[in-house]
This record gives structure tokens, C-alpha cells and sequence, in this order.
């Protein structure tokens, strides 16, 4: 190395981890890279990915939906997740506190056994988390606030401080609380010191559009149910697939920093 100068790599020199992995010669001194049989050196490499696998962050989308709306949004969201690379979306669903009877007479669908449910200890896990859930006169539904409720011993010990989360929802008219919905959330996050991250108006033009009943807000993605028969528009899904590429991103950024 000269003065002020650094280091200059040698042309024949095997990058460190593969360097073991590969075929030596009649002499035990690694084949230069150039020299070797691509698929020598092919394998080398994907032996050394095995043996170092990329850990993707995980962003949690936890939600409650009784009539799939908010499972709709859910499913679109892990979309866009997964398209931003280094993160990757799990669904979980918080448990019902609604008897199966009860269920049944309010003519909800079965769940999916393919989503399951989340326990409080496995949510510290996350790197992030996007919560869901319909409202109830402008609040989140009891199903979600009893799991926000049985979080305590993750207060207790700030297993969540400074993790960043966010919300969409789902309202049954346009004065249902898409925004009040979201807002009312925020003191969960804040007692346990997370970080509030709303979509704002990112999405764009796709925010100002008037020619048709859209759901989401600058709080977060949104859905209008109706009398529970309306189904989410293309435009509210790809507003669900945006929170969940902005959230990803979001998160890597404050994994990264």
C-alpha cells in the first residue's frame, strides 16, 4: 500500500467466505476465480449463499375481519410488501372473542385455516407491524382492542418501543370513521411507543380521485363495506398494495439507519 493510498485488490485473489468452498489444485492453493470451469465457480458461490442466508425483515399484517373486507386489503398489502426487496409480509389474524353461534347468525364466512392466529409474544417479532380492522361507532372493533388489551406484559417490558406500525380499515358508509378509526388507534401505539407511520398522501393522484366511493384516508388504506355485500374497488386495493410497499420500505430504512 503507498502513501495515502488503500489497498488494491489482486485480480487473482478469491473473495473471503468462498475461498474455502471452492476446488483446490495438486498444490492446495485456491484456483484463481478466472482460471477455474464456470461451473466450479457457480457452485462456490451458491455454496457460500447457503451457508450465509439473507435474513429478510419481517412486517407483520395483523387484522380482524368478520366479513373479509379487511382480509381483502390484508392479502393485497402482503403484495406489496413482498415486491420491496429484503422484507417479507406475514399474515396473522387476532383471535375472535365472538362465540361460533353468534358467528353464525350474523352470517359470517369461515376463516381461512391457512392465516393463523397471532399470540402476544410471537408480535415482538416483528419488525414492523400494519394493523386492520373494521370499525365499531368510530373505533376499532373489540376483537382487536381485547388483543391490544392482553399486550401488557409487552408493555411491561417495551418489546415494542420504536417498532414503526400502521392501520387501514374498514367503515360500513363514507361518514363511518375512516379516518376516526385510525385516529382513535394511535393512543395504542403510543402507550407502547411505537411509531406511527400514516401513507399521507403518497399514493397521489390515486388520493384525489371523486369519480367513485373510495375508501383510505391519509391515516391509511380503507374500505367501504356497505351492508357488507359491497366488494373492495381495484382503487382501494392498489391503495392497499401502496401502504404496504411504503410500509416495507419505511421499515428497511429504519432497520438500515
Amino acid at each position: 500500500m503507498g502513501k495515502g493510498g488503500g489497498c488494491v485488490p489482486s485480480k487473482k485473489k478469491v473473495p473471503s467466505g468462498v475461498a474455502d468452498d471452492v476446488q483446490r489444485g495438486s498444490n492446495n492453493a485456491p484456483i484463481p476465480v478466472e482460471d477455474r470451469p464456470n461451473d466450479a465457480v457457480s457452485d462456490a458461490v451458491h455454496e457460500a449463499a447457503a451457508s450465509h442466508p439473507v435474513v429478510k425483515l419481517k412486517l407483520f399484517i395483523v387484522f380482524y375481519s368478520m366479513y373479509g373486507h379487511v382480509e381483502s386489503l390484508a392479502r393485497r398489502m402482503k403484495k406489496g410488501v413482498d415486491g420491496v426487496d429484503g422484507v417479507e409480509a406475514v399474515l396473522y389474524r387476532v383471535p375472535e372473542t365472538l362465540p361460533i353461534g353468534v358467528l353464525q347468525q350474523m352470517k359470517a364466512p369461515p376463516k381461512d385455516p391457512d392465516i393463523p392466529e397471532i399470540t402476544t409474544a410471537e408480535l415482538a417479532a416483528a419488525d414492523g407491524v400494519l394493523f386492520g380492522f373494521p370499525t365499531r361507532y368510530g373505533c376499532m372493533a373489540a376483537q382487536m382492542k381485547a388483543f391490544f388489551d392482553s399486550t401488557g406484559q409487552l408493555w411491561k417490558e417495551q418489546k415494542l418501543a420504536g417498532k414503526p406500525a400502521g392501520f387501514f380499515v374498514s367503515t360500513g358508509t363514507q361518514g363511518g370513521g375512516q379516518e376516526t378509526t385510525a385516529w382513535t388507534a394511535i393512543t395504542q401505539l403510543a402507550h407502547h411507543g411505537m411509531l406511527f407511520v400514516p401513507i399521507g398522501y403518497t399514493f397521489g393522484a390515486g388520493m384525489f380521485k371523486m369519480d367513485s366511493i373510495r375508501g383510505g384516508s391519509p391515516y391509511g388504506a380503507g374500505v367501504f363495506a356497505g351492508d357488507g355485500t359491497r366488494e373492495p374497488s381495484e382503487t382501494e386495493l392498489a391503495l392497499a398494495e401502496h401502504q404496504g410497499k411504503y410500509m416495507a420500505a419505511v421499515v428497511r430504512k429504519l432497520v438500515q439507519a
